[in-house]
């Protein structure tokens, strides 16, 4: 039963990337990683590589994100309010795929997290855990995995702050992982090196 769980991956690709570039020139997601890979197309790949389904979300100004991530197999999704934070991003995608069992829940501009990782998370769900989150070395990553118990939950939230709440509140099972990746986000210009 439980392998027939459907376990979404949610690419949450919305975000005006601020602290990147404080005047608004460049999309970091479009950045150049050292291996040539753009970081979102890196950390959508990762999804891909472990899960069957890939709903990932994006702003209207993001063209090029969008047919980025629809070439390489995510479905797009445009969240007209994406600028009112991670919380309402996060809402819009998860309408587009509600009717889930699962999702692994990660953020575009993570793309060091591996695709076992990614894997772990879901197989705990499938496991019976209602959320799952990454721990390497005693500390708390992305991505996050939330089972159907918490839908509702999940869709009340708005804001910049995304599922931290429900993180903070709730039971989490935590899946050791050998993978720094999921600490690693790329914020500024030499976080891509």
């Amino acid at each position: 039963m439980a392998e027939s769980l459907r376990i979404v991956g949610i690419l949450l690709a919305a975000g005006r990337g601020a602290r990147f570039d404080p005047a608004g020139r460049q999309n970091k997601l479009l950045q150049r990683l050292s291996g040539g890979e753009s970081v979102v197309a890196a950390s959508a790949a990762n999804l891909l590589a472990a899960m069957d389904e890939v709903c990932a979300v994006v702003r209207p100004e993001a063209p090029e994100t969008m047919a980025l991530l629809q070439g390489i197999g995510c479905s797009v999704t445009v969240c007209a309010e994406a600028g009112l934070g991670m919380g309402v991003s996060l809402v819009h995608a998860l309408r587009q795929v509600q009717d889930a069992d699962g999702w692994v829940i990660a953020l575009a501009d993570m793309p060091y997290v591996r695709p076992d990782t990614i894997a772990a998370l879901s197989a705990a769900l499938r496991s019976g855990a209602d959320i799952a989150v990454p721990l390497f070395d005693n500390q708390r990553g992305n991505p996050v995995a939330f089972g159907r118990a918490h839908l509702a939950a999940l869709l009340s939230l708005d804001g910049d702050r995304g599922a931290r709440k429900l993180l903070n509140t709730l039971p989490v099972t935590e899946v050791p992982v050998d993978d720094a990746g999921v600490l690693r986000d790329i914020d500024l210009p030499e976080h891509l090196a």
